[in-house]
């Protein structure tokens, strides 16, 4: 006889266990590509279904409740086992090529540079890079190993500290900037972070840092891509605030230049994988090298 399994639907069921790992409606909408509003949904579904409450709903954050905290464990350990065992049927262990994912910027400007590198201490190892500004599911997207940008921690996953990054004033050479004068002479360059908060290094509140207050902090060129304003400075559009870390190889080469301060601390960049991943020696070697390019 056929057991037949009585279960809530798999979206449901799914969407509570990533909101229950980040304790955040909106940190798993955004593990899984869809809106806060469609987490809730299914969320209230699933708890309808089951006829219990799985979540407190307080002003900015939730709560497992008792029962909540009883199914997220089962269900994450669920959700892990299909990962990898996807993984496996996949292939991908054999095929020996390890995903790593980072921020677009990142890769083009810090891990492309540095990947004669990684062949050099791996011969033989593949990698895979995935670039995307979005969090990523490393189940659903086959991922390994992912860069992040941001305060932290992480509590879901393993976390590495790569390397904090700061921001500052930088322009091409050819524009003979001095001083903090030159910032009424020249167009400011704007990378538009998707996340704005009081610490987030724009150009405003660089000029705060500053204190000058001359200058019109809005004004001048946007940009989507943090690497097309490090091309743009280069290219002598004009003056950008930017990230010392993707910008370094920039800098060390002569192609910009950094004329005045202050630089501004910024958040660190991490190492981030799965708690029990799968191919745990050839992870750990990847990130390993991650953190040694870093120093």
């Amino acid at each position: 006889m056929t057991m037949r399994r009585s279960l809530p639907p798999l979206a449901a069921l799914r969407a509570f266990e990533a909101a229950g790992r980040r304790l955040s409606f909106r940190g798993a909408a955004d593990e899984l590509g869809v809106t806060a509003t469609a987490i809730s949904h299914q969320i209230r579904l699933l708890e309808q279904t089951l006829g219990l409450r799985l979540f407190h709903r307080e002003t900015r954050r939730v709560r497992l409740t008792a029962e909540g905290a009883v199914l997220l464990p089962v269900l994450r350990d669920g959700f892990d086992a299909f990962a990898e065992a996807i993984d496996q049927i996949r292939g991908r262990h054999s095929a020996g090529v390890l995903t790593l994912s980072a921020p677009t910027a990142f890769v083009a400007k810090w891990l492309v540079p540095r990947l004669a590198d990684f062949r050099a201490t791996h011969p033989g190892r593949d990698l895979r890079l995935h670039a995307s500004d979005s969090l990523v599911d490393f189940a659903r997207d086959g991922v390994d190993v992912a860069v992040r940008y941001g305060p932290g921690p992480y509590p879901d996953l393993d976390a590495h500290k790569l390397v904090i990054d700061r921001v500052g004033p930088a322009c091409s050479p050819r524009l003979a900037v001095r001083s903090e004068r030159d910032l009424t002479s020249y167009p400011l360059l704007h990378f538009e972070w998707p996340d704005l908060t009081d610490e987030t290094p724009t150009w405003p509140a660089w000029l705060r840092r500053a204190g000058i207050t001359e200058v019109d902090g809005g004004a001048g060129i946007r940009f989507s891509d943090e690497g097309h304003v490090i091309q743009a400075a280069i290219a002598g559009q004009g003056i950008a605030l930017l990230s010392v870390v993707l910008a370094a190889d920039d800098l060390a080469g002569g192609a910009l230049v950094q004329p005045f301060g202050p630089v501004l601390d910024a958040h660190p960049y991490w190492v981030v994988h799965p708690r029990h991943p799968a191919r745990a020696g050839d992870v750990g070697k990847l990130v390993d090298w991650l953190c040694s390019a870093a120093v």
